[in-house]
């Protein structure tokens, strides 16, 4: 990059570089006309520096613009070098206290809950944690950019506006002293002259319109160079835009992309540099390509002076805010010059100039700008006014702009707002002096131009959509309530709460529907915009009843202008409706002909809610007992006030009764929304509370026959026996049941007008009471997490519910485990709080609300009623409503269903209503008593709802009272479920009677139902208790019988039993390997020492045809499913290039373990023609659905994959189930007598390489210490088998050779990444190796977990290793015996080194475990006939024991012993002894380059731990091998692991002895290992190399604060785009590199398709695997290959053990250490790619993600 630097700066015009910006700042200085001096220099030379050809040169730019442009204007403001004249500005500058920092995208913010004025007030990540607030409630989030830090805001924060930093830089002296005083006044003029010109000079170039000429700029000699500029817009996307690109600019897609890239992100970019004409041809190409759907791309073509000279301007309001930084005068100045008014008078100042012109200019532009008002007008509290007012006066104007361009929100001046409206002061200031209020409704409802005849608002589709663009800032004004009202305030108050009204007024009654009735509405209406106006203003709502609760005479004239709107619009309402009159039990009323179900009605009543709220306020505030006289209360018209909230209620029942099916789900949406949390406080509770002021005001008799006239059910209730009537006659079950709903929906509704009464105002209830009810409620569905409550409960305008405050009263928290959250649970009690009809269930919630409080109260063992809870009282103005539960009307109604209930035969009735009207019962009863308890000395109690519900109906018919036909359904057997309940109404209704007399002298007639109640309870008692002791005796005589009968049973067919009984015990022994059938002491794994085990049967079963079989050498073949992967798990160096596949040969690792092949599997077992045609089966339903559906599954058939059949877990091949091969070779002894000859010189007898020989020859030497003479070769006769030409007999079956087959070319086609061939003489490899590599990643867990070694695997890992092994020792049967016996001379050269053998890796650079692993198994191959068990044996000892001496040199030469790190116990045992001279050695081989050690502790104490890896793998690796069952001491932690590990491997426990053995020739080994050139350069320090034992690799460690990440990730910027900020950052858990996610400019070509960064990130981290953590999403990413991928939850937790995926909730998160290593457990046990098929199977739309572009 340099030298790019250097190169382009010499091609740099040698007049630029000799400019001498002092020369020029004193030219200036002399100038008479200063503004012409400058602009005749910038036009000279801006174009020479800017825009010099096609590609922008960023690094040349700046350097030469700041040594020829803006050197001099530094000059000349200083007067002085600037190199001096700043840093004085900075010393003689007071430090702010206002912090000030713009945030960037992506950075974390802080919010304070308990002291932010409101949520907009945030604290940038350092002055945070400086602050007071880290102690409190805090809100994290990230920022989208813009806004800046509030620190040091006073206006902000309740407590605590400065941090530690800003503290110290609040003085004591006068706040508005003025900033000037401090700077030099020549200074000052200069600064002004200067800062006046440049800044005119970047606004006048940033809005110039012209394409061609400039602003008083003109150059001399004009060349012919123009740029085709493309801009950003929002409609257009990506695809669409590189598209067009590269047809129009014929560039790559690459460019391409990159100039999208660029647009996006800076608002414009030039895709074309030339002449005129071919600027002009690539502007026409794109606008014609993009015009077809919606308007064009915009595309201009500019001269390149133009765009020199804007880049330049953006380049000075830069350089104007870095400037200001250094002087709060300097910050002044520049204010002062902004804000100035030039000579056209309004709107001419220069920020004004720019800030109309705002949505004309592009993303980059407005940036700039906006950082410099933010930097400059917002940091200077002087001008923050001034500025505002500006804003204010042009808020309409910035709006409209606003609403036409296309640019989001966070690009526009408007976004403004934000900043200034939350300000208190300057909010109020605003209100009083510029009318802000109405300003903002106003210009609102400018944009919402459509209207009805009624002058409703009417959205079409299309315009919905661009009329909620608009924010109401409305909200931010309103935030802070004021402290004291002036006059001036209330009179702009008001007259912005008439423009609320006029708004409100437009909506009342907008969105009319009718019932459709015949068939089905065609065009479902649009509703979402009335909602989305209507969320938009619910907040509003509530805060201007807020502020109106805040002053008493802007309340009452409030009301009074509310209820004058509502007259208006009510005044068009009920023309042409007909009055009627009802009456019923001796009352009547007048009222009007109107059915719900037949004219238009509207959910949308903001009037009429708002009256509501307004009139509650009357109450709270107590105004209405105060000033009466004031209010209109006597013009009040309580029937006009019910009428509308009422028909919007019964169209809530009717909608439930399904009497509006036809008309759609937006009807359904509409009333769904109508109760949702979001609205429900300015719509359904508002409603609710007209009427209840309505009942208040009225005779409830009257109000009750209305209502049944509204709900069309006057008839049935009016006319006595309607309702017998009307079931016979309507067979139409569908009228029957619709009728039967409105009955229950009516009563639920008296239920809730009298029962709500929780809102302070309505009841004598606070605010916190509310709250707990509806916790109380939430909780008595089910135990719910805090998140879940929280979005269960109202928020208010600061996003508070107010829960946190009252939770600990009526809750207990419970944690989480590994996963799940946190729970919530209610507090037993507060249970008696419960009301089943609360007014905020969902019909569902309802259902599981009683389920669960009635299994509760069955589980304390109490009866199961649900009585209604005791009620606060009513407010004075409210206290009339109880009365409704003892009118006429009622106790007719009541009577009516009960009546029903008792002849429950002839009519139509439910058990719901009946429940609802015992519900309604019992709240008078509980009226009663309460009222009877708080009775004082002179009141008479006006409520005696017992005495009438005692009296029997009148003359004519005589109906029985309520209370008998109570007794009667006591005992009514169709009524078993609400018999608690009426019992509980019973003994409530006596306990009132005792009150009464109690408290009144004249007694009441006492009634037979007392006793007869008591007494009838006693004998049901009774009667229960001897029902459950009958039953209990049958019970247990039943059982004794049954367990007779068994008995008898087994007796009589004893040998069934017996044989059943041995079966079951071999099926288990041959799941069980590990079961030990030797009960000697000493268990040893190898050699010819190795213990004999008689192998079990093993007999399994096929999951696919559920046949048995057992495995044999002959039978068809058995196989499990299995995975292979290729892995890094274990790896030390990821960064390792991958040679490439078809000319790697992997016969050596590197114990550095790069890239392994892991080998997983589920451990279910099939046939193998089972699996095959299950296999074909999945392939050809793959194909089939490949032509239809285009997406992907989980898994990837043509790469052999399929899920198990039985657990779906994901599968690529399967390997084999095979007896022990080393156990079926002995048994093939043929020739015990030859053998005895060639005892001693049987591995030299083959001569199948050239090579053979030779290398076998000194191995041969190594065992020639067993054997006493040695015999001349050539005497020997050998027998046939040993002839070279002789082919082998394979043992095993056709089927177990195909699988053999199939699974080692699946291990080589994973392994390398290659095309399957099953003759590549790599096959074998492969399979040794993912068998070591397998083994090595379990022993590995076992020790990270602290496990001991065997006895703690799950039995699928156990499984799988079984059947690993015992593949791979048979799989070179069936591959090119040459080819295996060639890798065996091979890799026993490498420690038997000989001539020919030359390039062989040295010593250090082999993984001694694969190495055994690969000799192990490819040594039958050199004994291809010579099956004895004695020779094998002895073998696999001589080759454990090379491995392991070589292992032990690799690990003396590399280990790094410190010999200060602990304190030595001087023993000198002979071990240390031993291991001491061996080093000394090694020292005199290596040439003394190795470090001088004199203790043998220290030597052998790293001896031991480094080789008990290996060890451990070992043991693993003979025990699958030979089947030898581990000594129980291996199968537990305990001491002396070390010697149980050699004993059961026969080597010594001295392992230094193996070298004593056979001194002479290990000697000359050691010598040749040492005199490998790699190990001279490796002692000389010129190359690494591995030491032992390797540490295990663990995930990252990540922060215990989540806000740490954040801030990580905001400082890190995209690698490709210019320190352009990532978009989605994204931290691979791995690795612990970042990387920039899901963005074109990322993209990297893998495999000849494009892919992001976090995909080709596996492939070089992971070998295709990844675990990520998306940063600002809080997410964690699996990426399995490009297909493949799940989210799964984040180890980061709240204090209430939730996850927050999206940040959306924004609590303080802290790292959950368990979850944490939840996850580096699934990736340890490579299971990620199994967790991700889990998750895609479960979850279909994981499918459809494009994994591989993230």
């Amino acid at each position: 990059m340099a030298a790019d630097v250097e190169a382009e700066v010499q091609a740099i015009d040698k007049s630029l570089l000799e400019c001498s910006a002092e020369e020029i700042a004193v030219k200036w200085l002399q100038a008479n006309d200063l503004q012409k001096e400058v602009y005749q220099h910038l036009a000279y030379y801006v174009p020479k520096i800017y825009c010099r050809g096609p590609n922008p040169a960023p690094q040349r730019e700046d350097m030469l613009a700041q040594h020829v442009l803006l050197g001099p204007v530094e000059w000349y403001l200083c007067g002085e070098d600037p190199a001096f004249g700043f840093p004085k500005l900075e010393q003689a500058n007071k430090p702010s206290h206002l912090c000030g920092r713009v945030f960037k995208v992506g950075e974390p913010t802080y919010s304070c809950r308990d002291c932010a004025v409101d949520p907009t007030c945030v604290l940038c990540m350092e002055c945070f944690l400086g602050s007071i607030h880290r102690e409190h409630r805090y809100r994290m989030t990230t920022s989208s950019g813009g806004g800046f830090c509030d620190c040091g805001d006073t206006e902000a924060w309740k407590e605590g506006p400065y941090c530690q930093k800003h503290e110290l830089n609040t003085s004591e002296t006068a706040e508005e002293e003025d900033p000037l005083v401090h700077l030099p006044e020549d200074m000052v003029a200069r600064a002004y002259n200067i800062f006046a010109i440049t800044f005119k000079y970047a606004v006048d170039i940033l809005t110039w319109e012209k394409e061609n000429e400039l602003p008083g700029l003109e150059m001399i000699e004009k060349s012919d160079t123009y740029y085709c500029m493309l801009f950003n817009d929002e409609v257009h996307t990506y695809e669409q835009v590189i598209y067009t690109l590269q047809k129009a600019v014929n560039c790559t897609q690459k460019e391409a992309i990159g100039f999208a890239t660029t647009v996006d992100r800076d608002g414009r970019r030039s895709v074309r540099y030339g002449d005129f004409q071919y600027c002009e041809q690539a502007k026409s190409v794109i606008v014609r390509n993009t015009s077809r759907q919606t308007k064009p791309l915009k595309v201009q073509v500019m001269h390149s002076s133009i765009v020199a000279h804007q880049s330049f301007g953006l380049k000075l309001l830069t350089w104007l805010g870095s400037v200001i930084g250094y002087s709060d005068g300097l910050r002044r100045i520049l204010c002062q010059v902004g804000l100035q008014e030039g000579p056209d008078g309004e709107n001419s100042s220069l920020v004004d100039k720019l800030m109309l012109y705002d949505s004309k200019l592009w993303k980059g532009a407005r940036n700039v700008y906006h950082q410099l008002f933010m930097s400059s007008l917002l940091m200077d509290l002087k001008y923050k006014k001034l500025f505002a007012i500006r804003f204010a006066r042009n808020y309409e104007r910035l709006q409209s702009d606003f609403m036409k361009d296309d640019h989001d929100r966070e690009f526009s001046i408007a976004d403004l707002s934000i900043q200034i409206f939350t300000v208190p002061s300057l909010a109020r200031m605003l209100i009083t002096e510029e009318n802000l209020m109405t300003t903002i409704i106003k210009t609102f409802m400018d944009h919402l131009r459509h209207r009805d005849i009624q002058g409703r608002f009417q959205f079409e589709r299309y315009t919905a959509l661009q009329a909620f663009k608009f924010r109401l800032y409305y909200v931010y004004v309103l935030i802070s309530k004021p402290t004291e009202w002036s006059d001036d305030l209330r009179c702009k108050f008001l007259e912005g709460f008439d423009a609320f009204l006029e708004l409100l007024k437009c909506m009342q009654g907008m969105d009319p529907i009718t019932r459709q009735v015949g068939q089905h509405i065609e065009m479902e209406p649009e509703w979402e915009a009335a909602f989305t106006l209507q969320m938009k203003l619910t907040l509003v709502i509530s805060m201007m009843q807020d502020w109106c609760a805040l002053d008493e005479k802007v309340l009452i004239e409030a009301y009074k202008k509310c209820l004058t709107v509502l007259m208006q619009c009510h005044s068009g309402f009920t023309d042409g409706e007909q009055p009627i009159v009802l009456s019923m039990c001796g009352h009547s009323v007048e009222t009007i002909r109107y059915c719900v179900s037949q004219e238009k009605v509207s959910i949308h009543l903001p009037v009429s809610r708002l009256l509501a709220g307004l009139h509650v306020l009357l109450s709270k505030t107590e105004v209405a007992y105060k000033f009466p006289e004031l209010l209109p209360l006597s013009e009040l018209s309580p029937p006009m006030l019910i009428e509308h909230p009422l028909r919007c209620l019964v169209l809530c029942a009717q909608v439930h009764a399904g009497m509006w099916r036809r008309n759609g789900f937006s009807l359904v949406n509409q009333i769904y929304y109508y109760h949702n949390v979001k609205c429900r406080r300015e719509m359904f509770d508002k409603d609710i509370v007209m009427l209840q002021t309505g009942v208040s005001m009225m005779d409830p008799n009257h109000f009750l026959m209305i209502m049944l006239s509204r709900f069309e059910l006057y008839q049935i209730f009016s006319t006595p026996d309607y309702g017998k009537r009307f079931s016979t006659e309507n067979t139409n079950k569908d009228v029957v049941q619709q009728n039967n709903t409105l009955i229950e929906e009516m009563l639920y509704l008296i239920i809730m007008i009298v029962g709500e009464r929780f809102s302070p105002g309505i009841g004598q209830v606070n605010a916190t009471d509310e709250i707990k009810r509806e916790i109380i409620h939430q909780l008595s569905i089910r135990p719910m997490a805090h998140s879940e409550l929280v979005k269960a409960l109202p928020e208010d305008e600061n996003r508070e519910t107010g829960m946190e405050s009252v939770i600990e009263e009526v809750a207990c928290f419970k944690k989480p485990g590994l996963t799940g959250r946190g729970l919530y649970e209610l507090k037993p009690e507060c249970a008696k709080n419960f009301n089943l009809y609360f007014y905020h269930f969902s019909r569902a919630e309802q259902s599981k609300a009683e389920e669960a409080q009635r299994k509760l109260k069955r589980q304390n063992r109490e009866d199961t009623a649900l009585p209604p809870p005791a009620l606060p009282p009513f407010c004075p103005l409210f206290a009339s409503l109880v009365n409704i539960l003892q009118s006429d009307v009622m106790l007719c109604i009541m009577g009516t269903i009960l009546q029903w209930a008792v002849e429950h035969n002839g009519y139509a009735w439910s058990e719901s209503m009946l429940q609802r009207v015992l519900h309604l019962i019992g709240m008078a009863l509980q009226e009663e008593k309460q009222h009877l308890e708080n009775l004082s000395e002179e009141n008479v109690v006006t409520f005696t709802f017992t005495q009438k519900i005692s009296k029997p109906g009148e003359a004519p018919n005589n109906s029985p009272s309520i209370l008998a036909m109570l007794e009667t359904l006591q005992n009514a057997p169709h009524l078993e479920v609400h018999k608690d309940m009426i019992r509980w109404i019973l003994k409530t209704f006596n306990t009132i009677k005792k009150l009464r007399e109690s408290s009144s002298s004249s007694p009441v007639a006492e009634t037979e139902g007392n006793i007869m109640e008591e007494s009838s309870r006693d004998k049901d008692k009774a009667e229960r208790k001897r029902k459950a002791e009958i039953a209990r005796l049958r019970r247990e005589k039943i059982m004794a019988q049954m367990s007779e009968m068994q008995r008898h049973f087994i007796n009589e067919n004893k040998e069934l039993f017996q044989q059943t009984l041995e079966e079951l015990d071999t099926s288990t022994s041959g799941v069980h390997e590990n079961s030990p059938v030797v009960s000697d002491a000493k268990l040893t794994a190898l050699g010819p020492e190795q213990t004999r085990v008689t192998e079990p049967r093993q007999v399994v079963m096929c999951i696919l045809c559920q046949e048995e079989q057992e495995v044999k050498v002959d039978s068809r073949a058995m196989v499990l499913a299995a995975f292979i992967q290729r892995s890094t798990v274990l790896s030390k160096n990821r960064n390792k290039i991958t040679p490439d596949p078809e000319k790697y040969d992997p016969l050596f690792m590197h114990p550095d373990l790069s890239c392994g092949t892991h080998t997983g599997s589920c451990g279910h077992i099939m046939h193998a023609h089972c699996w095959q045609r299950y296999f074909d089966a999945v392939q050809a339903k793959e194909q089939r659905r490949q032509q239809r559906l285009r997406v992907h599954t989980s898994y990837d058939v043509e790469n052999g994959e399929f899920l198990c059949p039985l657990c779906e877990c994901l599968s690529n091949t399967v390997i084999p189930l095979l007896p022990p091969p080393r156990v079926l070779f002995n048994r093939s002894v043929l020739f015990i007598n030859v053998l005895n000859k060639c005892k001693k010189t049987r591995s030299q007898t083959i001569y199948t390489p050239e090579d053979v020989p030779e290398c076998l020859l000194s191995s041969g030497l190594i065992n020639s210490s067993h054997s006493g003479h040695s015999e001349k070769m050539d005497q020997l006769q050998l027998p046939e088998g040993f002839r070279p030409d002789f082919k082998l007999k394979n043992p095993y079956s056709e089927s177990i050779k195909e699988m053999l087959t199939t699974f080692g070319t699946a291990t080589y086609k994973v392994g390398l990444k290659v095309h399957p061939n099953e003759e590549d003489p790599r096959v074998p490899i492969m399979c040794w190796g993912s068998c070591a590599y397998t083994i090595q990643t379990i022993e590995r867990i076992l020790a990270d977990e602290d496990k001991p070694l065997f006895g703690h695997l799950p039995c699928r890992q156990d499984d799988c290793l079984t059947s690993l092994t015992r593949f791979a020792a048979a799989h070179w049967t069936v591959s090119s015996l040459s080819a295996v016996q060639g890798h065996f001379c091979t890799l026993l050269a490498s420690l038997v080194p000989n001539e020919k053998n030359g390039n062989l890796p040295c010593i250090l650079d082999i993984d001694m475990f694969h190495l055994l692993v690969s000799l192990v198994l490819s040594f039958p191959a050199i004994h291809c006939q010579d099956f004895s068990g004695v020779s094998l044996g002895t073998g696999d000892l001589h080759l454990f024991h090379l491995v392991t001496m070589a292992h032990i040199i690799q690990i003396l030469l590399t280990s790094s012993t410190e010999e200060n790190g602990m304190d030595q116990e001087n023993t000198n045992s002979e071990e240390e002894v031993a291991v001491l001279t061996l080093y000394k050695f090694l020292c005199q081989c290596t040439g003394s380059a190795l470090k001088e050690i004199s203790s043998g502790w220290h030597l052998w104490r790293n001896l031991k731990a480094g080789i008990m890896p290996f060890l451990r793998c070992s043991a693993l690796f003979f025990h699958y091998l030979n089947g030898v069952p581990a000594p129980s001491e291996i199968q537990v932690n305990g001491a002396n692991q070390f010697e149980h590990l050699c004993s059961y491997l026969s080597l010594p426990n001295n392992l230094t002895c193996l070298f004593q053995e056979n001194s002479e020739i290990l000697n000359t080994l050691i010598e040749s290992w040492c005199s490998n050139n790699e190990v001279k350069r490796y002692l000389e320090g010129k190359r690494q190399a591995i030491s032992y034992a390797r540490e295990s690799n663990k995930l990252i460690d990540l922060p215990d604060d989540y806000s740490c990440l954040i801030n990580q990730a905001s400082n890190f910027s995209c690698p490709k785009s210019g320190g352009d900020k990532s978009r989605a950052p994204t931290l691979c858990l791995v690795c612990g590199t970042m990387l920039c996610s899901q963005s074109y400019c990322c993209q990297t070509e893998l495999e000849g398709e494009d892919v992001g960064a976090c995909t080709a990130h596996t492939y070089t981290c992971g070998s295709g695997v990844g675990i990520f953590l998306r940063v600002r999403e809080c997410q964690v990413l699996f990426l399995a290959g490009k297909t493949k991928g799940c989210f799964y939850p984040p180890p980061y937790l709240d204090d209430y053990g939730e996850t927050d995926q999206g940040l959306r909730r924004g609590n303080p998160l802290h790292l959950c250490k368990e979850r944490f290593k939840k996850i580096q457990k699934l990736w340890l046990q490579h299971s990620i790619t199994e967790e991700i098929g889990h998750a895609q199977e479960a979850n279909q739309t994981l499918v459809g993600i494009d994994w591989q572009h993230l």
